[in-house]
């Protein structure tokens, strides 16, 4: 019976990777471009689940146990889980997915969020885990707590969310039509394997899964529904110590990484990238939140923010708040554009890197970083021998974000146009390959804002949810598209003329 958890985990693997589906960009999408577009989908989620789960309740066929209110844990476990994600580039379904793209970023991520979970769920973390969950107060439910039914939430708040999706729908029906791929397939497999997927019918879809899996999870013994958490620490645990067997949920997160390799592989959407030294550590340290943070909150963006919340439950819903709160502080922390954005070329074959002489900066260069001749070369000699590989790795230029502080004092704003490399009549070019969602969009933006109404920004990227995020930008705010095109297996090249 559990094999119906890898057969699960494989249509949500493949529902999640086509349709770009992660909470954690919904969220940031409310603090970066101030849209609540992306967490109205979260809703749906949580809607879909939400009737689901009470009519099988009220049939009789699922059980759902809520545990006792443990504030503490919850809030700082859901602080640091939404740091976490920012910092690893995706949330605990998200990070599995995107491993299953190639993004070797997400593979460190996955790793330690795992074996801190692990270490949180019975190992050398249990004594903080417990610690902080020892304080728990007598409730569990808002129905409860009002002595109502579950119905009498669950229908207004249905409603609620129809009214929101349908205002979103009507406003993207007005909005200027934004650019998409030309199509290489036809037909069903156009729609299945090469289209990405509408955030909404994506949302009703998970959400759907979500109800299913209940059922089947409980008639092999697991009391629970969806989640990612448990069952990471759970893999974790049996892949070091046998400790712990495989049950539905090890199976559920093992077939959604088989889900979206193969949707990953059928658009063209594999391929293996080599993180940044800095992405790598800040990979590690997002893992390691997550694990921790999740393990104390009582689930992720999934076992708390899409089943606990649909189950109208106190941890539920006060998780995604200091998780939603979490990432609102790492995305102003932390998601600054590229400090000097770079025209850099990808490879030796391109063009040469664009460098900064050596001799001692002064005047309106004062304060930025240096590179020579020799720095370039050697990390353009690295790309060359990564791409041989198989690799792609992200240009040295790439890896400094800068503040607001250090931004002002070296160049007065943001990059300078003489920074970007001239590849045409009035076209510059902003290579972003190597950089994870949403640097490529937060670099155009700053690069775009440097520009003359009429000059073109060609932007090089490899992060798969720019390929919906750049182009809807660069509708909205009223510029060209004047190509989009897929270069090569999860590679894209995008180049937008400045509006008015």
């Amino acid at each position: 019976m559990i094999l119906t958890g890898l057969a699960l985990g494989a249509v949500l693997g493949w529902v999640m990777q086509r349709g770009r589906f992660c909470v954690t960009g919904m969220i940031r999408d409310i603090f970066l471009n101030k849209t609540w577009r992306g967490f109205t989908a979260l809703l749906i989620v949580i809607a879909v689940h939400a009737v689901g789960l009470a009519a099988l309740t009220t049939a009789g066929v699922i059980t759902p146990e809520y545990k006792p209110f443990a504030p503490l844990a919850v809030v700082l476990g859901g602080l640091l889980f939404g740091m976490g994600i920012v910092l690893a580039g995706g949330c605990a379904s998200g990070t599995w997915y995107r491993s299953a793209e190639g993004l070797i970023g997400s593979w460190l991520a996955l790793v330690f969020y795992a074996g801190s979970a692990a270490a949180m769920k019975g190992g050398s973390l249990a004594a903080l885990n417990e610690g902080l969950r020892s304080w728990k107060l007598p409730i569990t439910t808002v129905h409860a707590s009002l002595g109502i039914s579950v119905w009498w939430l669950v229908i207004p708040f249905a409603l609620g969310v129809a009214f929101l999706a349908r205002r979103f729908l009507a406003q993207e029906a007005q909005a200027p039509k934004m650019a998409t791929l030309k199509p290489k397939k036809t037909g069903l497999a156009h729609l299945l394997a090469e289209k990405p997927w509408h955030f909404y019918p994506t949302a009703a879809i998970v959400g759907a899964l979500g109800v299913l899996a209940w059922p089947l999870s409980a008639a092999t013994g697991r009391n629970d529904g969806l989640g990612i958490t448990s069952p990471s620490s759970n893999l974790s645990k049996f892949l070091i110590s046998g400790e712990d067997t495989v049950d539905w949920g090890v199976m559920l997160v093992l077939g959604l990484l088989v889900g979206a390799f193969f949707a990953a592989k059928a658009s063209g959407e594999f391929r293996l990238r080599v993180p940044s030294a800095e992405q790598a550590v800040r990979s590690v340290i997002g893992g390691v939140l997550m694990g921790v943070g999740a393990s104390a909150a009582g689930g992720c963006t999934v076992g708390n923010g899409m089943v606990q919340t649909s189950l109208f439950s106190y941890q539920g819903w006060v998780a995604l708040l200091f998780i939603s709160i979490g990432i609102g502080i790492a995305a102003k922390l932390w998601l600054k554009p590229t400090d000097a954005v770079p025209g850099q070329a990808s490879s030796p074959r391109d063009s040469q890197p664009t460098v900064q002489p050596t001799a001692q900066p002064t005047g309106q260069n004062a304060g930025q970083a240096q590179s020579t001749p020799r720095d370039a070369q050697s990390a353009a000699e690295l790309n060359a021998m990564a791409e041989q590989l198989g690799f792609h790795t992200t240009g040295t230029l790439l890896l400094d974000r800068k503040t607001p502080a250090a931004d002002n004092a070296a160049v007065g704003g943001t990059a300078a146009k003489s920074d970007l490399e001239l590849v045409g009549d009035r076209t510059y070019k902003l290579d972003t390959l190597g950089a994870v969602c949403p640097f490529p969009l937060v670099d155009a933006k700053a690069a775009m804002a440097d520009l003359e109404v009429g000059d073109s920004l060609k932007i090089d990227f490899d992060c798969t949810q720019a390929t919906d995020a750049i182009p809807r930008w660069a509708a909205t705010d009223g510029h060209e598209v004047t190509n989009f095109e897929q270069t090569n297996d999860a590679g894209w090249t995008i180049t937008i003329k400045k509006g008015s």
